[in-house]
C-alpha cells in the first residue's frame, strides 16, 4: 500500500514539475495564453514569497520559508506513512498525498529554481533556497483598479483570482475535501 501512494505522490510531482518546466521554458515572464477566452488564461508569473505573492523585506525570508516547507514536507510524509500503517481512509490517504505532493512540488521550486532556473530575487543572498515558485494557471474573475474612496485598498490595482499551479491546487483540493467531508473521512 505504501508504494502505491509513493507512486501516486511521485506522480504528481513530476507533472507539477513537467508543466512548470514547460513553461519556463517556452513562455516569457508575464506572457500570457487564452484558454478559454479572458477567463481562463495561461499567465507566466515566478513568485518569490509565500501564497499570494506576498513576501516580507526581509533578507532571509525565502531562506526561512524554504526550510519551513522542506521540514513541513517531512512532518506530512511521516503523517501519511502512519496513517497508511494504521489503515486510515482511503479518503484521507488519497487527500494527504495530495497537499503532500504540493507541498513537495513548491518545495523543490523554492530550493532548486535559483540554481536550475537562475529565478532567485536579485537581491537574494545565494541562489540555493531563494528560488521562486512558477505559477502558471489564472482565473480572471475580475480584475481593476480600486475606487480611492475604498478605506485601505483604495487607490490599488486588485486581482480576485491569484495565479496559481498545480502544486497549489493538490494542497487546494485535499485541503477542501478534507474540510467538505470531514465527518465522514476523520471517523472512519
Amino acid at each position: 500500500m505504501k508504494l502505491r501512494f509513493l507512486l501516486f505522490v511521485i506522480t504528481l510531482i513530476l507533472m507539477d514539475q513537467c508543466v512548470k518546466a514547460v513553461v519556463h521554458f517556452n513562455m516569457p515572464l508575464h506572457s500570457e495564453i487564452s484558454l478559454v477566452g479572458d477567463f481562463i488564461k495561461l499567465y507566466h508569473i515566478e513568485n518569490p514569497g509565500m501564497a499570494f505573492g506576498i513576501n516580507f523585506d526581509f533578507k532571509y525570508t525565502k531562506l526561512f520559508l524554504s526550510l519551513f516547507r522542506l521540514i513541513a514536507s517531512f512532518l506530512i510524509v511521516a503523517y501519511l506513512i502512519q496513517l497508511i500503517d494504521k489503515k486510515s481512509n482511503i479518503t484521507l490517504l488519497i487527500c494527504v498525498s495530495l497537499i503532500l505532493s504540493g507541498a513537495i512540488g513548491n518545495v523543490i521550486d523554492s530550493i532548486f529554481y535559483g540554481v536550475l532556473y537562475n529565478n532567485a530575487p536579485v537581491n537574494a543572498p545565494f541562489s540555493l533556497f531563494n528560488g521562486q515558485v512558477i505559477d502558471m494557471f489564472y482565473v480572471d474573475i475580475w480584475e481593476g483598479y480600486i475606487s480611492e474612496s475604498i478605506p485601505i485598498i483604495g487607490g490599488t490595482y486588485l486581482s480576485l483570482w491569484p495565479v496559481f499551479n498545480l502544486a497549489d491546487s493538490y494542497i487546494f483540493i485535499g485541503v477542501a475535501i478534507l474540510l467538505i467531508f470531514q465527518n465522514k473521512v476523520l471517523n472512519n
